[in-house]
């Protein structure tokens, strides 16, 4: 499982294999009780979301003490992988489902992840700015956009400018275009090189 990772991220400490190895096992007992990776797909937990979410850290790293948000977390994805990742980043993972969150804050205590933030709250309530947002697939751009822009401060915490970088899938000119924004799609597909990534990308925009 965790030669997934290590495959395209080599130079990940002791700690960090420690970690990413752990996810298996906490979120499958997680899992059991509160549903929160479709159980067709937990076999494919390294691929589809741990992978996935690192995607991120492919197009952009950050500073340590960049502060970034994730909306609409679900179990904790792509924060939790993202925080093992950047363990001198602080994250807060935000979701309006309480049992959510409660499998964010599970797992975390159980791989000892420090830097994540996990709010049972809508982001509209969340008063505090960010270098970043991220998120996957929650919603259509528009909206969102309209959710955070105002969160998100100016400035270069990490290798390309504060901004949203948000995980998503398939022909995306269009919705896009729809916010009034300059965006960069960026596919996956040039990082990793299994199959499910093929129509997936990395979009960003800078604030």
């Amino acid at each position: 499982m965790i030669e997934l990772i290590t495959k395209y991220f080599p130079n990940l400490s002791d700690r960090q294999q420690e970690q990413f190895a752990a996810l298996y096992d906490l979120y499958a007992e997680w899992n059991s009780k509160i549903n929160v990776v479709s159980r067709k797909d937990f076999d494919q937990l390294y691929l589809r979301h741990i992978l996935h979410s690192l995607a991120i850290a492919k197009v952009c790293q950050f500073a340590d003490g960049a502060r970034v948000l994730d909306v609409g977390c679900g179990g904790g994805f792509p924060s939790v992988p993202l925080a093992i990742m950047f363990p001198n980043v602080r994250f807060v993972a935000a979701d309006s489902i309480g049992k959510k969150i409660t499998v964010v804050r599970g797992v975390c205590e159980g791989a000892g992840i420090t830097n994540i933030d996990a709010r049972n709250t809508r982001v509209e309530q969340i008063a505090e700015k960010f270098d970043y947002v991220v998120s996957r697939a929650v919603t259509e751009m528009s909206p969102f956009v309209g959710w955070i822009w105002n969160k998100i401060e100016r400035g270069k915490q990490g290798t390309l400018p504060n901004g949203i970088l948000y995980l998503k899938g398939g022909d995306l000119d269009a919705e896009l275009a729809a916010t009034k924004l300059e965006w960069q799609q960026i596919p996956i597909s040039d990082f990793f090189e299994e199959e499910f990534f093929e129509t997936k990308k990395v979009v960003y925009t800078a604030r």
